[in-house]
């Protein structure tokens, strides 16, 4: 199988005289608290999957599921590459529970996202299905232009979950925008270090919630603005000027 990251349409793209600034917002911790009680119920749901999938107890299945997030930055990798589990069937497991009663609303967010220029997508490494989900409950859907989730993170074959450098560059050649002027939103530093490699802009929403939080004290050099919740970012004059 040879498969191609690749942006979900929401709605169709709007042409500009000129290159628009296009926005790449992660999903959990990023546009949404997650840590409220998404995460628990995602790392509850994600070891579920792992004994079903496998027949196995719950804790190698907890010490599987860590092993492959820490590797892979996915547990699906994992799944998939040593055990030949099905992609499809394996999210469906992770993720299977009550997400828009978990989903913590986030205030005023659609008219402080609609109020920002530019073109804005989601890139979660979540599946399809839970960040359609979450930006319903979040009423702000329709602020964005597409979805590329962990289902179309996909080259040569292989699931190339962020930080994947081929993914970043994959998505700047599909949506034509130049590196300079997209802006990667994120609350995970690694995501936001390939960014900058690649000459994209960089946005570090600092959450304590997520994990290794406790080790980013400080605004890296490949971090062109830190601030502490998107609404913060959403009304920064970087964020507002055109």
């Amino acid at each position: 199988m040879i498969c191609t990251p690749l942006i979900k349409p929401l709605q169709p793209l709007v042409r500009h005289s000129r290159t628009p600034r296009v926005w790449l917002f992660d999903l959990d911790n990023t546009l949404h608290d997650a840590s409220h009680a998404i995460f628990g119920h995602i790392n509850q749901s994600m070891t579920r999957a792992v004994m079903q999938s496998l027949d196995i107890g719950e804790d190698e299945a907890t010490v599987l599921r860590k092993t492959y997030w820490a590797r892979y930055g996915a547990t699906l990798i994992g799944m998939v590459r040593h055990h030949n589990v099905k992609a499809a069937d394996f999210l469906h497991l992770s993720h299977d529970f009550d997400i828009a009663g978990n989903t913590k609303i986030e205030k005023n967010l659609s008219a402080m996202l609609n109020a920002v220029p530019g073109i804005k997508y989601v890139v979660t490494n979540a599946p399809m299905h839970y960040a359609r989900i979450v930006l319903d409950r979040l009423n702000i859907r329709q602020c964005f232009a597409g979805i590329c989730s962990i289902n179309e993170m996909c080259l040569q074959g292989r699931f190339r979950p962020k930080p994947s450098p081929a993914l970043m560059q994959q998505l700047l050649v599909q949506l034509q925008c130049e590196p300079t002027r997209t802006i990667l939103v994120e609350d995970t530093l690694k995501n936001l270090k390939t960014a900058k490699q690649l000459h994209m802009k960089t946005v570090h929403i600092f959450h304590r919630g997520t994990p290794f939080s406790s080790m980013q004290r400080m605004r890296p050099a490949y971090v062109d603005l830190r601030v502490n919740s998107v609404q913060q970012l959403l009304t920064h004059p970087f964020a507002l000027s055109a």
